[in-house]
C-alpha cells in the first residue's frame, strides 16, 4: 500500500480527507487529539502516549481494545504528528511479501534521513512467522510499528514483538461519549450528515445503550436512521431500533473474552449470584461458545465450589454434559440453564479441594510416607513375610463399620487435611468426622 494518509507521502500533507461517499463513521473519524472522545486513562496530560504525540516522537506500539473505540484514529493522530511517512496495512490483506516490500520503502526513506510508522490493522492476524519478520525492522528502529488488534495481544502477538512495544489498551466508550459523537455527527455540515433529521434523545440514549462503547457501531445505525429518514424527517425510538436490528454479540472463543466470561460465570456462580450466573451462560452461548466447555467448567465447579455442601451438584453438572452431547444445541442451553442455576443456589464449599491442597503441598515438602504396613498389598508371595497386611482388621467386622486401626502413616501424626464447613450436607459430615477422628483417637468426641 501506498505511504499515503491524506492524499500525500508526507503525513498530514494537506490532502483531502475522506470524501462525501464514504461512511459516517469514517467521515467523523477525530484528526486531532481535542476531537478525540474518551481514552482519558491513555491520553491524560503528562501520560506517555499524550506526549509521543505532542512531541511528534513515536514509539513503537499495540492499540488494543474492542471494535469502535479509536484504535485507527489514535495511530492515523499519532502519525500526523510524527515527521515522518506512513504505511497502512491490514493483516488481513498483507503478506511476507507486502511487509518486506514496505521495509525496502522504509530503508530507502532512512538513507535520505526519513522515517517510516507502519501500521498493522489486525496485527493478531499474522501468524508467527510474519510477525517474526518485522522484528529486526522493529529493534534496531527502521520503523515505528503501531499495530492495532481486537484480541488480547498477550495471546495473540508474540512475546518477542510485544516487548519491543508498548501495550495500551483502549476501553468501550460510555454511553455520553457516545451520545456525544452522535450529536457532533448531526451538526457538522461537512463530515456529517447534510440535511438531518430531527432524532429524538431517547433514540440516541438508545443508540448509544445498544452500540456497548461502539462508536462505529453507533454512527452506522444513526446513518441508517436518518437516510431512511431523510432531510426533514423524524428519528424517533422505534426508527432507531429499526436501524440498529440485533446488535452481533462481542465475543471471541479462542481469546481474551472466552476467558473473561467463563471467569465470570465462575466468581457469579461462586457467590451464589443465580441471575449473574444465567447471564453470563446466555451471553456465552449468544457468542458462539461451545457448550461442551461450559459443561466441562460445570463439572469442575460442581466439586471445587461447592462440594460436598450439596454432594447432588456433581450429578447434575455430569448430567448436563451427557445432555450436551447427547441432545446438542439449541436445546441443550436449557439443560445448562438448569445447571447453572442449581448451583448457584446450592451451598458452597472448597473443603474438599482444600484439602487436596493441603495434602499435595505436605507431599511436595515431605514426599510420600510409607504407610502402616497392616493396610499395605500383601497379596503376593513373601508379603506377609514382610509383614505387609498382617493384622489388617476389616471396618466390616467392627461396630459401627468402623476400626480404630491407624490408617495415616506414623510420620504425619495427627496431621489434618480436611476441615468440612458448616454449610449444606457439610454440616452432616462435620459431626461425623469428629465421632470418626476421635474413634481413631484423632480427638475427643464433642
Amino acid at each position: 500500500m501506498s505511504d499515503q494518509l491524506f492524499g500525500s507521502d508526507e503525513v498530514g500533507g494537506g490532502g483531502a480527507g475522506p470524501g462525501a461517499g464514504a461512511p459516517l463513521a469514517v467521515r467523523m473519524r477525530p484528526r486531532t487529539l481535542g476531537d478525540l472522545v474518551g481514552q482519558e486513562h491513555l491520553l491524560a496530560e503528562g501520560s506517555t502516549l499524550r506526549t509521543a504525540i505532542e512531541t511528534g516522537e513515536p514509539h513503537s506500539m499495540v492499540l488494543y481494545g474492542p471494535p469502535g473505540t479509536g484504535k485507527t484514529t489514535i495511530a492515523r493522530i499519532v502519525a500526523t504528528a510524527a515527521d515522518g511517512a506512513f504505511e497502512e496495512e491490514s493483516a488481513v490483506n498483507a503478506g511476507r511479501a507486502e511487509v518486506r516490500a514496505m521495509l525496502g520503502r522504509a530503508e530507502e526513506r532512512r538513507r535520505a534521513g526519513r522515517r517510516t510508522v507502519f501500521f498493522l490493522d489486525e496485527i493478531h492476524r499474522f501468524n508467527k512467522a510474519q510477525q517474526d519478520a518485522l522484528l529486526p525492522a522493529v529493534e534496531d528502529g527502521l520503523v515505528t510499528l503501531i499495530g492495532a488488534t481486537t484480541e488480547n495481544p498477550y495471546f495473540e502477538v508474540n512475546s518477542a514483538l510485544l516487548s519491543r512495544a508498548q501495550i495500551y489498551e483502549l476501553r468501550g466508550l460510555d454511553d455520553q461519549a457516545v451520545i456525544d459523537l452522535l450529536r457532533r455527527a448531526l451538526s457538522d455540515p461537512e463530515r456529517g450528515i447534510a440535511d438531518p433529521p430531527a432524532v429524538d434523545d431517547d433514540a440516541l440514549a438508545m443508540l448509544a445503550a445498544r452500540a456497548g462503547g461502539d462508536a462505529r457501531s453507533a454512527l452506522g445505525a444513526l446513518e441508517r436512521a436518518a437516510t431512511t429518514a431523510g432531510p426533514g424527517g423524524h428519528v424517533d425510538l422505534a426508527a432507531a431500533e429499526d436501524a440498529l436490528q440485533k446488535r452481533a454479540v462481542l465475543y471471541d472463543k479462542g481469546g481474551d473474552r472466552h476467558y473473561d466470561y467463563i471467569s465470570a460465570w465462575i466468581k457469579a456462580t461462586r457467590n451464589s449470584d443465580v441471575d449473574a450466573s444465567v447471564y453470563y451462560l446466555a451471553a456465552m452461548l449468544a457468542g458462539g461458545e461451545d457448550p461442551r466447555f461450559i459443561a466441562r467448567r460445570m463439572v469442575i465447579f460442581a466439586s471445587e465450589d461447592v462440594g460436598n455442601a450439596a454432594p447432588q451438584a456433581l450429578a447434575i453438572a455430569t448430567a448436563a454434559g451427557q445432555a450436551v452431547d447427547r441432545v446438542g444445541l439449541p436445546e441443550c442451553r436449557i439443560n445448562l440453564a438448569q445447571a447453572a442455576v442449581y448451583l448457584a443456589l446450592a451451598p458452597k464449599s472448597n473443603a474438599s479441594y482444600e484439602a487436596l491442597l493441603a495434602a499435595e503441598e505436605h507431599v511436595r515438602r515431605n514426599g510420600a510416607a510409607e504407610p502402616p504396613t497392616a493396610i499395605r498389598d500383601g497379596h503376593y508371595p513373601g508379603a506377609k513375610e514382610l509383614g505387609r497386611g498382617v493384622g489388617y482388621r476389616y471396618p466390616h467386622d467392627e461396630p459401627g463399620g468402623v476400626s480404630d486401626q491407624r490408617t495415616l502413616p506414623e510420620a504425619l501424626g495427627d496431621t489434618r487435611f480436611y476441615e468440612p464447613t458448616d454449610r449444606g450436607f457439610e454440616a452432616e459430615l462435620t459431626e461425623r468426622l469428629k465421632r470418626l477422628r476421635a474413634r481413631r483417637g484423632q480427638g475427643p468426641a464433642e
